[in-house]
């Protein structure tokens, strides 16, 4: 069977370009999606070059409705609808809320929340009557609590996740599924930025190509749990937090993410 079009989000670097380059040696021509276009070429000419797919490299900002509105549009003019879509793009900030710029914590809601929940409405309905597809949406193990000088991130992350636990109630029976990957640290230049650029000598990480084929094996499987825990500490943070209750993960969390100078 041929492979469909696989459309990545945040695929200039990191768990994004991991997963294109996996989903190209699955056989799946590519659409993706970063702000830097010079990382997008290199990038798909590697895709090109090693496994014979076609690759549209579309350099665009999600966060901004111009960004979406060039995606959308390239997605319009495809040969036939997009068969897997792993929307991976987001950011993250650290910090006393109070004293973050407004625009960054806006910016960090409309990339890792509204980006898609836009990107989804859009690719779903030709999955839908296509009868076939997969939807990836990368959250995060922060989605299964909230963590004080992360509020923002882990509140975006949570909603990622419900986001997709309601749609794969609704997707039952039309052969789409949807998933959120909820890794915890992973060693990219995302978790080295702020809070991040300790973490791989205190806590167990997982390198971007782990995550990129936890996704891969997602999706050759048959398995319905919308949510899954990648990395080795995930499958572990996440149910723990929901033994202690809200407040005492809460508490924990604040105690290890407070910013120290």
């Amino acid at each position: 069977m041929s492979r469909g079009w696989a459309l990545v989000t945040g695929a200039s670097a990191g768990i994004g370009a991991e997963v294109a380059l996996r989903l190209a040696r699955r056989g799946h021509p590519l659409v993706v999606v970063a702000r830097r276009g010079d990382r997008l070429a290199a990038l798909a000419e590697q895709a090109r070059r090693t496994y014979g797919v076609e690759v549209r490299g579309v350099a665009a900002d999600l966060s901004r409705e111009d960004g979406r509105d060039t995606v959308r549009g390239v997605v319009d003019q495809l040969r036939g609808p997009v068969e897997v879509a792993v929307l991976n793009a987001g950011i993250g900030t650290q910090g006393a809320f109070v004293d973050l710029p407004r625009e960054k914590e806006v910016r960090e809601v409309r990339l890792n929340c509204v980006a898609v929940v836009d990107m989804a409405s859009h690719v779903l309905p030709g999955m839908v009557a296509n009868g076939r597809g997969d939807l990836v949406v990368m959250s995060s193990a922060a989605a299964s609590q909230a963590i004080p000088w992360m509020s923002t991130y882990a509140a975006t992350k949570a909603f990622e996740m419900r986001f997709v636990r309601g749609l794969d109630r609704e997707l039952r029976g039309t052969g789409v599924r949807a998933f959120a990957i909820c890794p915890g640290p992973v060693r990219t230049a995302f978790h080295r930025l702020g809070w991040g650029k300790d973490l791989p000598r205190l806590m167990p990480t997982e390198s971007a190509g782990s995550v990129a084929a936890r996704v891969i094996r997602v999706l050759d499987r048959r398995r319905r749990n919308p949510v899954v825990a990648s990395g080795p500490l995930a499958p572990i943070t996440m149910p723990l937090t929901g033994l202690l209750g809200e407040a005492t993960s809460a508490w924990g969390a604040g105690i290890y993410h407070r910013p120290r100078h």
